[in-house]
């Protein structure tokens, strides 16, 4: 029987308890917590403020997956791993409070998978003067602009490389300009001068539309004039009411949306009934026979009652990834040996997905994508 415990509907119920800035701590492994000298922990911090439930919910899903996949199977050298999620509302004094949380908990080897990509530039930012002696491994983190410091390990593709990909794979039709509807002003001040550069890159022009509260209303009141493929910065809700505007146009467009846009809760709602939608992503299709999307298909299936995404399969690598460099760990693990061994950022072929980073820390120059057409079908 599927175990349904942690099932989506419960994830979301768990939101009500995350207000005021103050972290909900959730042990996700064992119902008995020791934290005595022999315990193993990590931590992951989870962004379930309203604009994030929907990325944070499936990410979440597929680290658990691992984690007890992972205990399942022996845990770390015969020992479980104590999964640690921290609930914070999105707020910078909630992330405050998260790392003040880990801090006081030196059990807790590292920081993993954290989700959104908001929450994750807070937790680098609060790491350098909190806890510089943790990994803060896998974290969602989409922006190309920032800067990584030593104890951070990105290992998905970037908001640019999305972008490049995706109107790439459109050449054919000889794009000289592309408009970026940006679901809100906070979407605007994080994604733009990503848009920017990128389009500067491709050496073609932009166009840019904002929303302050009716996104509707924007893909509605397009002009003859407006581009033709239009980038679109926010998530899956935003994204379905941009193309409830968009569908009432005469004139054929492409809707491009990133890797927060989850392609599966689209196609169930019937978005791009007129409009072509595509959706990068930054680990490959759920449906791919690697071994890494297997297993992830595997434990989904055995433990939860969900159906496959993108974004939940990011999630298991990232807790994938961590688990393997764990393991190579010599002698005790302390917060210190298992920073110096993701420091070593050694190149790692997990299950068919290739991770090998730069000399800007990063890792992930992996993106497909997929689009819905207009039939209905979901074309990877």
């Amino acid at each position: 029987m599927k175990n349904k415990e942690l099932s989506r509907r419960k994830l979301i119920c768990s939101v009500a308890a995350c207000t005021f800035g103050a972290p909900t701590i959730v042990w996700a492994q064992t119902s008995k917590i020791k934290t005595g000298a022999n315990t193993l922990s990590v931590a992951q911090i989870v962004d379930t403020s309203p604009e994030q439930q929907d990325v944070s919910r499936d990410f979440l899903v597929g680290s658990r997956a691992a984690w007890q996949t992972i205990n399942a199977q022996g845990g770390l050298k015969g020992r479980p791993i104590q999964h640690l999620t921290i609930e914070v509302d999105g707020s910078a004094a909630g992330v405050r409070s998260a790392i003040e949380s880990i801090k006081s908990l030196p059990f807790c080897l590292a920081l993993t998978g954290t989700v959104g990509e908001r929450a994750s530039i807070q937790v680098i930012q609060s790491l350098k003067r909190e806890i510089p002696e943790i990994a803060h491994v896998a974290p969602w983190l989409q922006n190309s602009d920032l800067e990584v410091d030593s104890n951070t390990f990105p290992i998905f593709a970037s908001r640019q490389e999305q972008i490049l990909h995706a109107i790439k794979s459109l050449a054919n039709m000889n794009v000289t300009e592309v408009g970026v509807v940006y679901a809100s002003q906070q979407e605007q001040n994080l994604y733009r001068t990503d848009v920017e550069q990128t389009v500067t890159q491709l050496k073609i022009k932009l166009q840019s539309y904002s929303s302050t509260s009716n996104l509707k209303q924007i893909g509605q009141t397009l002009t003859s004039t407006a581009p033709a493929i239009l980038l679109f910065m926010g998530g899956t809700p935003e994204l379905m009411q941009f193309t409830q505007g968009i569908d009432k146009q005469t004139k054929q467009r492409y809707v491009i949306g990133l890797a927060d846009v989850n392609p599966q809760t689209l196609l169930q709602m019937g978005v791009a009934r007129n409009t072509p939608v595509i959706t990068t992503q930054v680990v490959p299709m759920v449906n791919a026979g690697l071994p890494i999307v297997r297993s992830y298909r595997d434990a989904l299936g055995r433990l939860f009652d969900e159906p496959p995404t993108p974004l939940s399969l990011a999630g298991f690598i990232a807790a994938r990834y961590t688990y393997e460099v764990l393991n190579t760990v010599e002698g005790q693990s302390t917060r210190q040996s298992v920073l110096q061994n993701f420091q070593k950022r050694t190149s790692m072929d997990l299950g068919g997905y290739r991770i090998k980073f730069n000399a800007q820390h990063r890792s992930g120059s992996f993106v497909t994508q997929s689009m819905l057409t207009p039939d209905g079908r979901l074309v990877g």
